[in-house]
């Protein structure tokens, strides 16, 4: 893939948008079903035949992580430093996924299932979920520090709710892998962030 701006931006625009939903999930059981099936589909887009593809081919699909990225690197005191907490941890677990062609491989085999259970069971389907959550447990976050989701405790304990933030975390990873194939780094984010910026306003003007 050749290195894009634009698809640097979507990249991260769909991160937030995943890390969102995790927040979400995680604290209320009402969350936009349209954006959940979005990202967890985009899981299981191993040959798009664009970036764009991913994500259902519209700009649109990606507005609220686009305008979450703009709260995050703009000018806004507001951060949400919640989601600064996720973004960066899964980012630094994308660098050590990258690093390791084992975990890669049995990414790669469990993605392929993934696919082809699709053929059959819904995206949102609590099979899938199940799956999902399981190829986030054994191809991840054994690589790193795990990611610690806050949230009401008793929605948390769910295995329901426990399913659909690992997935979605999967995501969030989908998006940081897409993020690097495109050239993005943790710099452009220190050195880059008036460019990004600039490029995340346009797509929401788009």
């Amino acid at each position: 893939m050749q290195v894009s701006v634009s698809t640097q931006v979507m990249a991260l625009a769909a991160l937030c948008q995943a890390l969102s939903l995790v927040k979400a999930v995680a604290k209320t059981k009402d969350v936009d079903p349209t954006e959940l099936e979005l990202m967890l589909s985009s899981v299981a887009m191993l040959d798009a035949d664009s970036p764009l593809d991913i994500y259902g081919g519209e700009l649109r699909h990606l507005r609220s992580g686009y305008q979450v990225l703009l709260q995050q690197l703009g000018d806004n005191p507001n951060k949400d430093v919640e989601i600064t907490r996720y973004v960066v941890a899964v980012l630094a677990l994308e660098r050590r996924l990258s690093k390791s062609s084992s975990n890669m491989a049995a990414l790669g085999k469990r993605l392929q299932q993934l696919a082809r259970q699709l053929e059959h069971f819904s995206i949102t389907d609590e099979t899938l979920l199940s799956n999902m959550a399981d190829i986030y447990i054994e191809c991840i976050s054994t690589l790193g520090t795990r990611i610690q989701v806050a949230g009401q405790p008793e929605l948390l304990k769910q295995t329901h709710v426990q399913h659909k933030v690992r997935a979605l975390l999967l995501a969030a990873v989908r998006a940081a892998v897409l993020w690097r194939q495109a050239g993005g780094s943790r710099w452009h984010l220190l050195f880059k962030r008036k460019q990004l910026v600039h490029e995340a306003r346009q797509a929401l003007k788009d």
